[in-house]
């Protein structure tokens, strides 16, 4: 039972439109998943319904083999997901390190009474928060940099530190909203060095929604398309580049090519 994610059935319907429909999804632990489909193909849904941000109509979705169906956005966190969005959202007002800090779980449970009668405790407590969100900054390439204003990094640096405060909660499985979106080829290099990293050494599952094909195709050990909703196809990279399904699904968007072309 090797499988950390499954859907069955996955539904969502907003009035008459159903934005994802019958969504059959396995990913094993340890897997790099890509999901992949034309603009509006209800991938960013799916991400929703997966986190707990949207409830499903129907179907089910299991983690670790539990039913998280009913479950909210937190609970879901609790349990080991965490994710990032297409839209960045860091703190504006916080420096690198606060952020990723503020998503540790340490600092979201801090009592009240233990920092006023255990002092000593806290404070051992806050240190090892502190080192472990820095290590995280380490790995994305920004420990140099944990003083400044998040926003003042440049768009791709932003991308690479809502990732360290995904790690903050110390996620099983890590859901990936466009993370090369603005990104530069070189950056892209970097980022694939730390989700290699994250898969390899610290053990973490991810799952991606990404448009740049040639980013996808390296990176991924198996991908799934979407297109209106449904999943119309799932294999290899080199079977999915070779699916005639898939390539009639992006004819006319554009979409299906590397981002160098």
């Amino acid at each position: 039972m090797n499988e950390i994610l499954e859907t069955k059935g996955a539904t969502i319907r907003f009035g008459g439109l159903t934005a994802v429909d019958g969504v059959d999804l396995v990913q094993k632990k340890g897997e790099i998943l890509s999901l992949i489909g034309p603009n509006g193909a209800g991938k960013t849904t799916l991400f929703n319904l997966l986190t707990g941000v949207y409830k499903c109509t129907s179907g089910n979705i299991f983690f670790d083999h539990k039913n998280i169906t009913e479950m909210k956005a937190h609970e879901r966190t609790k349990l080991g997901i965490a994710r990032t969005f297409q839209n960045i959202r860091l703190i504006r007002s916080m420096t690198v390190l606060e952020n990723v800090i503020i998503a540790h779980p340490d600092c979201n449970e801090e009592k009240f009474m233990d920092a006023l009668f255990r002092p000593k405790k806290t404070k051992e407590i806050r240190r090892k928060v502190v080192e472990e969100c820095e290590a995280l900054l380490e790995i994305v390439g920004l420990c140099d940099m944990e003083d400044e204003m998040a926003t003042s990094l440049p768009y791709g640096k932003q991308r690479l530190l809502e990732i360290a405060r995904g790690l903050a909660t110390k996620p099983m499985l890590l859901l990936l909203d466009e993370p090369g979106a603005g990104m530069n080829n070189f950056e892209k290099e970097e980022l694939t060095t730390v989700i290699r990293h994250i898969t390899d050494v610290m053990k973490i599952t991810v799952l991606i929604i990404e448009h740049d094909m040639k980013f996808v195709m390296g990176i991924s050990d198996r991908i799934i398309v979407l297109d209106h909703g449904q999943k119309i196809a799932e294999g290899l990279p080199e079977e999915i580049q070779k699916n005639s399904r898939v390539i009639e699904a992006y004819l006319g968007s554009g979409e299906f090519k590397d981002e160098e072309e």
